[in-house]
């Protein structure tokens, strides 16, 4: 499904779950015994206006609810018209005053008056300890009141939430919504907003903005003449005047104050009668009044300023202007509802939703921009706009404060939507995507491999092993691009290399000091650094049975055992010996040659150049020799074994024919198993170690002979100790994998 429609069918769903709950609340009946304890928290006069409605909807049923009311901020100056006796006039018992407002008007002070705010108010909560904190909007004295609450376990109400604007206020806003446990918000697309917010949609309510309640059932006055005479004067005329409402922005003073000049000035020019309020208390105000009071404004035969006006009265300045400018939300919602015109100024209110009243003017940058705009829509009228709310948004709070569950948890919730999870910290993809690049260099083919942490080969590269050592290493190179350039398809991020060979070699320096006969030019070889400096990853060395050692102690039977040893059992016979869970290499990385174990003094000639070791006798080379001699004597061929004459003589040959009852045959095998025991006898004797793994084409073949001869001829401390043979397909590239994977991360899971 696309993202869009995917969108669509949420947000259906949504809607109907919210009309369901809307109609849930009003039907339902308290269903709680005991009032419900509000506190109504107003901050200046805009929000007043807000939250005057629901107060007195609260007021107004006293059988259901408690009113508790706390006043602060800027209702309490002089400067801006202590409009907290509005409050006390509107006959509200004021339970709380608090001055928390620093003067200074910048931004420091706004900081300031935060942090006084949040010293308050725990005291005047703690008193009066309300079930439901009402608070409005997005003002700096708000996040206090919401963040006091929230740390005091409080439920919090947030009224006009998941609204989008254009300054700090945004911030704001969405930070109390955070904190607010309830949202009554004015628009769907607030709705919308706050959902995809991740707050949880039964705990949202779409009411409308509660001003309206009163403005759609008052702006009709028939006195409106004399109100808007009392404040313009007597020869003033219905829609010919204009009210300006400018805010300073806190995220850019400056240019803000600029804007407010500049403003004044086509007001000036424009030459209407002109209400103009002064700006709130937010930083940058101070200068703005400055401004005014430079540009003669107050003294002004056109203008008439005023720090407030009931909001009463203000409807209907608003509702008969020819034209309302600035940047005030009232602007952008409480004018739509009568259809004046509004110019818009600056980024404050960008984002809001508005009516087709709004004319924006959001780069403000000259005088006659500005009055262009004026001219455009002074004394036009638009259709209403009820946007913001249809007259019923009280009824539609007061129900749904009801419904509140005093007694279900206070924890929010949120209603995070279905993402993909998040696999960089689950330890399945960990494992299944760090991997290794590793190098098995075998006397007869190369091989490389991209194995993951888990063990397992996503992918393998095989070729003939060149004969010269730099027809060797560029082949190397080349299968490692391929590889490297595979391992993006397929996911894979390598977190090195890692290289098996034969021989003797110093895993320290990356060296192979002497190879075996298989592998010719193959001596006193600096692996690591050409390796390393063309993939440029990390390397790490080491001799191909200390490998089989390592990939049985990550991946095999080794994993979790503290002591054991790995023979291999191929073409020639080697081996690794780990101890207190690490591998020994010895003083001079010749520990664990364990194909040199001598058994015999009078044995085969071994192909390190001495005679009787285990590898002379047990090898597939010894095998394949001991093979070609029955051949060539005309014993190994018994009835029912098929062989062709140009097929060459393997040990495979001499343990098909043991099988068949060649006595011969089985007379060799059985020298071999014999000399293997013993030799690993030798090693238990030596390192004593708690298990014996059997790796390789032959390890199956020998596993129950080795078992036996160790249970009859070992010491008796030792005879209990498990001969088993190895579940590993590629113990070679495993272990050189096993170096990469513990050491480039450190961890072991």
């Amino acid at each position: 499904m696309h993202t869009g429609k995917a969108q669509e069918v949420y947000y259906q769903r949504m809607q109907r779950v919210r009309e369901k709950m809307e109609r849930e609340i009003m039907t339902q009946p308290n269903p709680y015994k005991r009032k419900v304890r509000v506190c109504v928290a107003t901050c200046n006069r805009a929000d007043y206006s807000k939250l005057a409605p629901i107060m007195f909807g609260i007021k107004s049923h006293p059988d259901d609810f408690e009113l508790e009311v706390v006043v602060l901020g800027s209702h309490l100056i002089d400067d801006y018209g202590n409009t907290f006796r509005l409050i006390e006039q509107d006959d509200f018992d004021i339970g709380s005053k608090l001055h928390t407002i620093v003067r200074g008007e910048d931004e420091a002070a706004m900081v300031e008056s935060v942090g006084l705010a949040l010293v308050k108010l725990p005291d005047v909560l703690q008193r009066l300890r309300p079930d439901i904190l009402v608070i409005h909007g997005d003002r700096f004295d708000a996040l206090a009141l919401a963040t006091a609450a929230a740390l005091m376990n409080i439920r919090i109400l947030h009224v006009e939430g998941g609204e989008i604007s254009g300054t700090i206020d945004d911030s704001i806003r969405h930070a109390i919504s955070k904190l607010a446990h309830y949202h009554a918000c004015c628009t769907p697309r607030a709705e919308q907003y706050l959902i995809a917010m991740c707050e949880d949609h039964s705990r949202i309510l779409l009411a409308g903005c509660p001003s309206y309640d009163k403005l759609l059932s008052t702006h009709h006055k028939d006195n409106y003449m004399d109100i808007i005479k009392s404040w313009l004067g007597a020869d003033v005329q219905d829609h010919d005047y204009i009210v300006a409402l400018q805010h300073p922005v806190t995220t850019d003073i400056q240019h803000s104050i600029k804007i407010y000049g500049l403003m004044l000035d086509a007001l000036v020019s424009f030459n209407k009668r002109t209400l103009i309020l002064f700006p709130n208390i937010d930083a940058g105000s101070k200068e703005m009044v400055r401004v005014m009071r430079k540009k003669g404004i107050e003294q002004h035969p056109n203008f008439q300023a005023v720090k407030h006006i009931p909001f009463e009265q203000f409807i209907q300045l608003v509702c008969h202007a020819g034209c309302m400018i600035g940047n005030s939300s009232c602007g952008v919602r409480e004018a739509g509802a009568f259809g004046t015109p509004v110019v818009n100024l600056g980024t404050r209110q960008t984002g809001r939703e508005t009516g087709e009243n709004v004319l924006h003017v959001r780069d403000a940058d000259t005088h006659n921009k500005i009055y262009h705009a004026l001219e455009l829509q002074f004394g036009k009228r638009y259709p209403c706009c009820k946007i913001y709310g249809d007259g019923s948004a009280v009824p539609r709070i007061l129900k749904f404060l009801r419904t509140i569950d005093l007694d279900e948890p206070l924890q929010k919730t949120f209603c995070f939507p279905p993402v993909k999870d998040s696999f960089s910290q689950d330890i399945d993809y960990i494992l299944e995507t760090q991997s290794a690049l590793s190098i098995d260099l075998g006397g007869t083919n190369l091989r490389v491999a991209i194995v993951c942490m888990k063990g397992k080969i996503v992918k393998k590269y095989t070729q003939a092993n060149p004969k010269t050592y730099e027809d060797r290493m560029q082949l190397i190179l080349k299968m490692c691009f391929d590889a490297l350039r595979d391992a993006v398809g397929l996911n894979c991020r390598v977190l090195g290399v890692g290289v098996s060979t034969g021989g003797r070699v110093n895993p320290q320096d990356g060296l192979v000091l002497h190879s075996t006969k298989l592998i010719q030019e193959w001596s006193s070889v600096d692996l690591r650094t050409p390796i390393s400096d063309a993939l440029h990853l990390p390397v790490w060395v080491d001799n191909d049975g200390n490998c089989a050692a390592l990939a049985e102690k990550k991946f095999g039977h080794g994993k979790g055992v503290e002591n054991f040893v790995t023979v291999i059992t191929g073409t020639g016979i080697g081996g690794g010996i780990i101890h207190h869970n690490e591998l020994v290499h010895g003083s001079t990385f010749c520990a664990a040659e364990l194909g040199h174990i001598m058994v015999s003094l009078e044995g085969p000639e071994c192909s390190c150049g001495s005679r009787g070791c285990i590898e002379a006798y047990a090898s597939g080379m010894a095998l394949q020799r001991e093979a070609k001699r029955l051949h060539d004597e005309d014993l190994l061929k018994v009835e029912g074994m098929d062989m062709k004459l140009s097929e060459p003589i393997t040990a495979a040959h001499l343990i098909t024919a043991a099988r068949l009852g060649n006595s011969k045959a089985d007379a060799v095998l059985h020298k071999a198993s014999t000399a293997l025991g013993v030799g690993i006898i030798n090693i238990l004797h030596t390192v004593n170690p708690s298990l014996v793994i059997l790796s390789g084409v032959l390890a199956s073949y020998y596993q129950s002979s080795v078992q036996r001869i160790v249970s009859e001829r070992a010491l008796f401390s030792v005879q209990c100790v498990k001969v088993t043979t190895s579940d590993l397909e590629d113990p070679a590239l495993l272990g050189a994998a096993s170096m990469v994977l513990d050491y480039a991360t450190r961890r072991t899971y």
